[in-house]
């Protein structure tokens, strides 16, 4: 341990920020870490993110904060993209260091734009995409890359499929395990993109605004190609109501020549591998792979949980946590950097604009606009 890190915890939604993700917790209890102050505008957060975090000093604004506290790095726990951009723009100007809650930002452009910034102040961006994180998926990944699928073929990704299914879906839950695609395969190089509603082909009239304001969504099914190099494919699926609360359906399959990987985002979420050359939709047996969590530094307090903050938001927060501190030390990217991030969102992006344009589409695309904002 080199040094202790100041953290501050900037918030902006009354519970929604400090609901079942734990963004707020992922710097608690590391012995190089220092929460020194939390800001929130509404009086009631606030004090719930100090009592949380055990924090000295609270402000109303993250300009008073930044002001009087110097941090070394802000933690933006906010789930709600429209608060990110201001606080990070005006933390990286300070030279602060960011941890932020996804969705980073509601559209390219705006992505594009806190990648910018951070590059021009020399600051690390890292997002609270966790499952880059999780041990689960390091070890998914190791297993693909030291050839213990065989030649990989495709990746299926499938959303959770409930009242949100389709285009909501894709963007809140999806963006994940897209992430974990590219986490997997490296930048895909085009996609292609099929969203429907009701049956019929979607058009933009049919946009609107999801049940939490993270941007422009449209239609209740959604499918979608990609092309990863080697001849790699990918695939993403949503439909809505199919969600089973006993059976879940949402998660990412890897098929290679020799086996298939597989991991659904149940309670558990462990690793499954099917050792067989046959086709997958002729099924087959299973086995666990276990994957044990990393052991915490020296001097680590517990793992801090509050009420919706399970163990795996709180584990891999902290190796996020952990990571960006690292990187900072080692002057590395994070490994869920922002321009990771603005990929993920790219992903979902590149969907509608396929859909419209009827076409596949080469990644990234050339227009940051939200394809559904007219």
């Amino acid at each position: 341990m080199s040094r202790v890190w100041r953290v501050g915890v900037i918030d902006h939604c009354k519970n929604k920020a400090k609901g079942s993700h734990g963004v707020h917790l992922a710097f608690s209890g590391l012995p190089n870490a220092e929460i020194v102050a939390v800001a929130d505008p509404d009086t009631e957060s606030r004090d719930a993110l100090q009592r949380d975090t055990a924090a000295a000093r609270q402000y109303a604004e993250w300009e008073d904060l930044l002001g009087h506290e110097k941090p070394d790095i802000i933690c933006l726990c906010s789930r709600l993209p429209t608060h990110h951009v201001a606080p990070l723009v005006g933390s990286v100007a300070a030279g602060c260091h960011i941890y932020c809650e996804k969705p980073m930002a509601i559209d390219l452009a705006d992505a594009d734009r806190m990648v910018a910034a951070a590059e021009a102040a020399g600051v690390h961006l890292a997002v609270a995409h966790l499952a880059r994180y999780a041990p689960v998926f390091q070890h998914t990944r190791e297993l693909i890359r030291s050839g213990g699928i065989g030649r990989p073929l495709s990746v299926h990704c499938r959303g959770k499929e409930d009242n949100r299914g389709g285009g909501e879906d894709m963007l809140v839950l999806g963006s994940h395990l897209l992430d974990l695609a590219r986490f997997f395969f490296g930048d895909p190089q085009w996609v292609f993109g099929h969203v429907t509603t009701e049956g019929r082909d979607t058009v933009p009239e049919d946009a609107h605004d999801p049940t939490e304001p993270v941007g422009r969504v449209a239609g209740d099914a959604v499918v979608a190609l990609y092309g990863f190099a080697d001849g790699v494919r990918g695939h993403f699926e949503s439909r809505r109501d199919l969600y089973d609360e006993g059976d879940v359906r949402m998660g990412i399959t890897v098929i290679g020549a020799e086996a298939t990987l597989s991991v659904r985002y149940d309670d558990n979420r462990v690793l499954q591998i099917r050792r067989s050359r046959r086709p997958l939709e002729e099924g087959g047996d299973r086995e666990v792979i276990p994957t044990p969590v990393p052991s915490d530094p020296p001097g680590a307090r517990p793992l801090y949980t509050t009420k919706g903050v399970g163990g795996y938001f709180a584990i891999n927060n902290r190796l996020a946590a952990l990571d960006l501190i690292a990187a900072i030390e080692e002057g590395r990217e994070p490994l869920a950097s922002g321009s990771d991030a603005a990929w993920s969102l790219e992903m979902v992006h590149g969907v509608y604009a396929s859909h419209f344009h009827r076409e596949a589409l080469p990644l990234p695309l050339a227009d940051r606009r939200h394809p559904l904002d007219g």
